[in-house]
C-alpha cells in the first residue's frame, strides 16, 4: 500500500503535472482524502446515553517516589545530558498497561471500558515536582503486544512527552523515541529554570503519549496525566509564611481538570472514527506500523464530554476559593469555557495563567479559550454562592462536524461539561490572589540570530508544514544554542484551525495578524501553543538554551499531527545552524 509519506509523491509533487485528482483517488485513506459520504461517528452512531452529573469527579492521586532499587536495572547517567550536574533526588516508576476503566456508573459504562493508562489508572498520577529537585521517571511498557489487546485503534508502542518540560532531548518523549511491549524508557527531568531565569518558571504541565503516527489514538486510549511544578513563589502552600509566596489555593483546593471528548459503542467501549480502524504493518515506516487507511484525517470528535475520564461529573466545593487547572487533552475539540448557571448568566472568575505560565497579573474574565493542549489556571471564589447552588463548566464554542476546526459560531446554550455543587457553611480560607505575579522575561532583539516562516496548510489532501510532510530523520531547522529567533507561524487555509505547539522552550508572541499584543491580555504571556484560526498569522520570539538535540513542532489537533503536520528542529552548537 501507499503510506502517508509516500503519498507526498502522488500529492504535492504531482500537482505541477495536473494529475493530483486522478492519482490521489487511487491512494487509500491514510492521509490523502476525506472519504466520500463521510458521516462523523458521533452523528452516525451516537454513544449510549449517560445521565449527567451522577458520577463524582475523579481526582488523581499524587505520584509517589520509589527507591532506586525498585527500578531494577539502575539508571545509566551516560544516556542523559547533564545528569551528574542535576542528580535525581527522587525516582518514580510508571507501568503502562491495558485495563478496564469506569467512565460512568450507569450501564453499559458500569461494566468498564478498556483503556490504556499508568499504574492502572487514567489519567495517570499527578506529579508534584519542584524547581531545584531533579527527578528520574522510568516508564515500562507492559501493554499487550500488537493485535493482542482489547483496544484495536491504538498502538501499544509509546513515547511519553512532558509538555512543555524544559528537558533534554533524550527525555523529551520525541515521537521517534518509542518503546514496544516489554521495553522501558528512562526520563531525567532536571526541573531547572530555562536559562537559569526564575521568570521562566513553569507551573501546569502535562504528560502524554507522543508516538509517531499514533499520538491521537494513544492519548485517546488513556495515556495522559498532569505534571505540576512549584517553587518558592508558586509554592503549593496557601499557608506559606514566606513573604514571596503567592499563597494560591492549595492541597485539596488545587484541582487539575483534563477534558477529553470520547465516542463509545453500544457496549460502552471507546471507538475511533471509523469503525474497525486498527494499526497495520508497513516495513517502510519507522517502527513498522502506520495508521489504518480508515483513520480519520481531519479530526476526531466524541459526543461524551469527560473530565478526568468521567462523563460529565459533579464535584462538591466548599464556600471558599479553588484553583482549577484546566487542560484540553484533545484530540481535536476546541473550547470556549464559561462558568454558568444552567448554561446561562456567565459568572466572572480570575484567570492566572496561559499554557501553564503564570500571567504578569491576574485577569478578571467570564470565559477562557482552551484549544488542544492549552492550559489555563483559574481561581473561582465559591464564597459568593449559597449552599445548594449549582455552577456549570460550560462550553460555547462551535466545531466543524469533521473536527478540523471552528464552525465560526458560538452555541446559544452551550454544552455542560461538569457541575460544581456548593455545599456547607462559609469555609475558612487562608488563600489569596496576589495583584502581581512574575514579570515577563525581556525580549532581546540583539540576540536574534534568524527569522523563520512556517506555513501550516492542507495541500492536495495532505496536512503540511511549508509544503512538506514530517520525516523524522530530516532536520527542518537547526537552531544555535544560546541564540534567539523570531518565528512567523501562518495558517495557509481558510477553513480549518491549528493549535501549534513547539517543544522545550516557551515563547512570547510579538504580533498577531500584524497587531502587537496589548498589555493585560491573555496573550501577553509566555506560551507554548499558538492558536491559529483560519488565515491567522502569529509572530513570536523564542530563546533556545541549556541542552542540545532533536525536538519537534506540530499541530496539536493530534489527528493532524499523526498525518504528518510536524517538523523536526534541532538545537546545535554555535556555528552549526541553518
Amino acid at each position: 500500500m501507499v503510506n502517508r509519506r509516500d503519498a507526498l509523491k502522488l500529492g504535492l509533487s504531482a500537482a505541477g503535472a495536473g494529475i493530483v485528482a486522478q492519482d490521489a483517488r487511487a491512494v487509500p485513506q491514510s492521509g490523502l482524502l476525506f472519504p466520500d459520504g463521510y458521516v462523523p461517528g458521533f452523528q452516525a452512531h451516537p454513544s449510549p446515553p449517560a445521565t449527567p452529573f451522577v458520577a463524582p469527579l475523579y481526582v488523581m492521586p499524587t505520584a509517589q517516589p520509589v527507591s532506586v532499587g525498585a527500578l531494577g536495572t539502575p539508571p545509566d547517567p551516560a544516556r542523559h545530558q547533564r545528569y551528574n550536574e542535576f542528580l535525581p533526588k527522587k525516582f518514580y516508576k510508571q507501568v503502562l498497561t491495558e485495563f478496564k476503566w469506569v467512565y460512568h456508573p450507569e450501564g453499559p459504562y458500569s461494566n468498564g471500558s478498556w483503556a490504556y493508562g499508568f499504574n492502572g489508572a487514567t489519567p495517570g498520577e499527578t506529579f508534584h515536582a519542584r524547581y531545584g529537585e531533579p527527578i528520574f521517571v522510568r516508564r515500562v511498557n507492559n501493554l499487550p503486544p500488537v493485535g493482542a489487546g482489547k483496544i484495536s485503534f491504538a498502538l501499544p508502542s509509546s513515547t511519553i512527552h512532558v509538555h512543555n518540560g524544559h528537558t533534554a532531548s533524550e527525555s523529551d518523549g520525541n515521537p521517534a523515541d518509542f518503546t514496544f511491549p516489554g521495553e522501558f524508557w528512562d526520563h531525567h527531568y532536571p526541573n531547572i529554570y530555562a536559562g537559569n531565569d526564575p521568570r521562566e518558571a513553569l507551573s501546569t504541565l502535562w504528560y502524554h503519549d507522543h508516538r509517531l503516527d499514533f499520538t491521537a489514538t494513544n492519548v485517546y486510549a488513556g495515556l495522559s496525566g498532569f505534571y505540576l511544578l512549584f517553587d518558592e513563589r508558586d509554592s503549593g502552600n496557601e499557608r506559606d509564611p514566606n513573604p514571596k509566596a503567592y499563597r494560591l489555593p492549595s492541597g485539596k483546593y488545587d484541582v487539575p481538570l483534563i477534558l477529553h471528548d470520547v465516542l463509545f459503542n453500544q457496549d460502552g467501549q471507546p471507538i475511533w472514527d471509523f469503525t474497525g480502524a486498527h494499526p497495520i504493518t508497513d516495513s517502510h515506516e519507522l517502527g513498522g506500523y502506520v495508521g489504518n487507511q480508515v483513520y480519520t484525517n481531519h479530526g476526531m470528535l466524541g459526543d461524551r464530554f469527560t473530565v478526568n475520564r468521567r462523563i460529565q461529573p459533579y464535584f462538591q466545593v466548599e464556600r471558599r476559593k479553588y484553583r482549577f487547572r484546566l487542560l484540553n487533552g484533545g484530540p481535536s475539540r476546541l473550547y470556549k469555557l464559561y462558568l454558568t448557571k444552567q448554561g446561562k448568566d456567565a459568572i466572572p472568575f480570575v484567570a492566572i495563567s496561559n499554557d501553564g505560565n503564570l500571567l504578569p497579573q491576574p485577569i478578571l474574565t467570564d470565559n477562557v479559550d482552551l484549544w488542544v493542549a492549552n492550559r489555563c489556571d483559574i481561581i473561582v471564589d465559591f464564597s459568593k454562592f449559597n449552599a445548594g447552588d449549582k455552577i456549570y463548566l460550560t462550553n460555547r464554542l462551535g466545531m466543524r462536524t469533521d473536527g478540523a476546526g471552528l464552525s465560526g459560531h458560538l452555541l446559544d446554550q452551550g454544552d455542560l461539561i461538569m457541575r460544581f455543587d456548593v455545599v456547607g457553611p462559609m469555609a475558612f480560607d487562608p488563600s489569596r490572589i496576589p495583584d502581581e505575579f512574575r514579570e515577563l522575561p525581556p525580549i532581546n532583539l540583539k540576540d536574534v540570530k534568524r527569522e523563520r516562516l512556517f506555513v501550516f496548510d492542507y495541500d492536495n489532501g495532505l496536512w503540511t508544514v511549508n509544503g512538506k510532510l514530517m520525516v523524522p530523520s530530516r532536520i527542518d531547522a537547526a537552531i544555535e544554542q544560546g541564540t534567539a529567533e523570531i518565528w512567523t507561524i501562518r495558517n495557509g487555509g481558510n477553513n480549518w484551525s491549528h493549535p501549534i505547539h513547539t517543544h522545550f522552550e516557551e515563547f512570547q508572541i510579538i504580533e498577531r495578524n500584524g497587531k502587537p499584543i496589548a498589555p493585560g491580555s491573555m496573550l501577553n504571556a509566555r506560551k507554548d501553543v499558538v492558536e491559529l484560526g483560519p488565515g491567522d498569522e502569529v509572530k513570536f520570539y523564542g530563546h533556545w538554551r541549556d541542552f542540545l538535540g532533536k525536538y519537534v513542532m506540530h499541530c496539536h489537533n493530534v489527528v493532524h499531527e499523526d498525518h504528518s503536520m510536524m517538523i523536526r528542529w534541532d538545537i546545535v552548537k554555535p556555528g552549526q545552524g541553518f
